[in-house]
């Protein structure tokens, strides 16, 4: 793993015209400036599609194979000849600084009926090949989501012979609904010519694209209702166990996520082909893949449905070694980093020391009674792993240590840096420690980067509303910034 630094920020994040960061013009002026800034990394979340009833997170996708066509930019569409300029207004006065998904979806789902109208009339060719290369997946992905919108309900819902899969009841669904199974795949196509050429983009500029792989797929997804023998699920098709993790950092109470478990033992009979074939995937749109929730692999918490928290679950193991000598076996090279955050038992470090994958360090957890012995500490790190100064899931640094630090944290935190530090300067105090350390890699969520606060926070587990909204304003990134960052890459051997 080469030494770098990278930044952390999600498409739905950049700014935009259009409600929702896309892959239009400012994912290309992003790319330019971690360029400009000598950064080797861009990282983003999961790029699968969300629903405002899973409160649109990411790690809740409908498939885990199809994109997000929200990500979509109208404006890539009119350079295609697939809209108009006068098609895409009025444009709705959205909020700037947040998405409003709702909003968002509604505005989006007009052009893009006009954009179909519009590829009706040309050549099919390029998504003829596009639906050849990804039928595997994407004929009934496209079905799924149309019958979702059909019968406007989750799949367990659904008419039996629907719900249960039988040839005949598809049949007729897909005759029924051709029109609108082929607009969905119209999109998947221009979803993925959208992302390959933004990827080719950042690769020219040497950013390599880091990935982000939810462990679990959302029990209302395309996976479950395609592949029902590999989840824990009763005679009902309902999930009959649900995951989470017992209680942590972020909740006394524990999380409780609602994906289905996996049935390990039906996976390693089928040779682990789902997830085979998923991670062939996800390795062509990135350069390397962060899998969430990586103890999961070894052992996971399940919890019986129904319940209210996740306290009383219990620890399953899972076939981990023999799972990833198969992919190891399929993919030499295998460019994945393990979120290991959370209970972390020697099993777990054991398998990533065998297969050599970095693991994750957090600047934030770092400043507690054991700093000394703390392996998120600096001068506890090791050469192969992520160090980041907060994630997706917990508080900006600002946002840290105006809200959440007690007097003891930043006496710690002074006493480690040998000197005081405000709210206005303790983030380039992270960034300096993180550049410093003997780290591989260091990847900063742009919160940081910009010194801001807590209402820049993306996610806040355990709840279920106000997430994933957070946007850039283009006045933010001021010119300055790149150039003290180049200076601290330049110093500390990241260039």
């Amino acid at each position: 793993m080469q030494r770098g630094s990278g930044i952390l920020l999600h498409i739905t994040s950049l700014p935009s015209t259009y409600g929702i960061g896309d892959m239009g013009p400012w994912a290309y002026k992003f790319a330019d400036f971690l360029s400009e800034a000598k950064q080797r990394f861009w990282h983003i979340l999961p790029l699968n599609p969300t629903t405002p009833a899973s409160g649109n997170s990411p790690y809740h996708g409908l498939s885990a194979f199809a994109g997000n066509t929200l990500f979509i930019s109208p404006e890539l569409m009119i350079h295609e000849g697939l809209l108009t300029k006068e098609e895409i207004e009025p444009v709705s006065s959205f909020q700037k600084d947040k998405v409003e998904y709702l909003k968002v979806i509604s505005y989006k789902e007009k052009i893009f009926s006009r954009a179909y109208e519009h590829f009706k009339k040309k050549d099919k060719s390029e998504f003829e090949k596009f639906c050849s290369e990804n039928s595997s997946w994407l004929e009934d992905f496209a079905l799924f989501a149309t019958l979702r919108v059909h019968f406007g309900k989750v799949c367990r819902e659904w008419p039996l012979e629907i719900r249960d899969r039988q040839p005949g009841a598809l049949q007729k669904s897909k005759e029924q609904l051709h029109d609108k199974i082929e607009m969905e795949k119209f999109l998947q196509h221009v979803f993925f010519k959208q992302w390959f050429s933004l990827k080719r983009y950042c690769n020219h500029k040497g950013i390599q694209i880091i990935g982000d792989i939810p462990i679990y797929v959302d029990y209302d997804s395309a996976d479950v209702w395609m592949n029902p023998e590999i989840f824990k699920l009763n005679g009902e098709k309902q999930p009959s166990f649900i995951a989470g993790v017992p209680p942590d950092y972020f909740s006394s109470t524990g999380q409780l996520w609602g994906h289905p478990v996996y049935r390990w033992d039906v996976l390693k009979e089928l040779g682990y082909s789902w997830w085979t074939q998923r991670i062939e995937h996800n390795l062509k749109l990135f350069d390397l893949a962060r899998i969430d929730h990586f103890r999961g692999f070894v052992a996971y918490w399940e919890v019986q449905a129904g319940e209210k928290t996740a306290i009383r679950g219990r620890w399953v193991e899972a076939p981990a070694e023999d799972f990833f000598a198969k992919l190891r076996k399929r993919f030499p090279n295998l460019p994945i980093l393990a979120e290991d955050l959370g209970t972390i038992t020697p099993d777990v470090r054991e398998l990533m020391n065998r297969f050599e994958f970095p693991g994750m360090r957090v600047l934030l957890f770092a400043f507690g009674e054991d700093l000394s012995t703390n392996p998120y500490a600096p001068h506890n790190y090791v050469k192969n792993c992520v160090v980041y100064t907060g994630t997706h899931d917990t508080n900006t640094v600002r946002g840290w240590f105006e809200r959440e630090a007690t007097p003891k944290d930043k006496e710690r935190l002074f006493r480690y840096l040998g000197h005081k530090v405000s709210a206005w300067d303790v983030h380039w105090e992270f960034i300096r420690l993180a550049m410093m350390s003997v780290a591989n890699m260091v990847i900063f969520p742009l919160q940081d980067i910009l010194g801001l606060g807590e209402d820049a926070r993306m996610n806040r587990p355990a709840t279920t509303e106000g997430n994933w909204q957070w946007r850039l304003l283009p006045e933010q990134l001021i010119p300055p910034l790149p150039r003290r960052l180049l200076e601290m890459i330049e110093i500390y051997g990241r260039a």
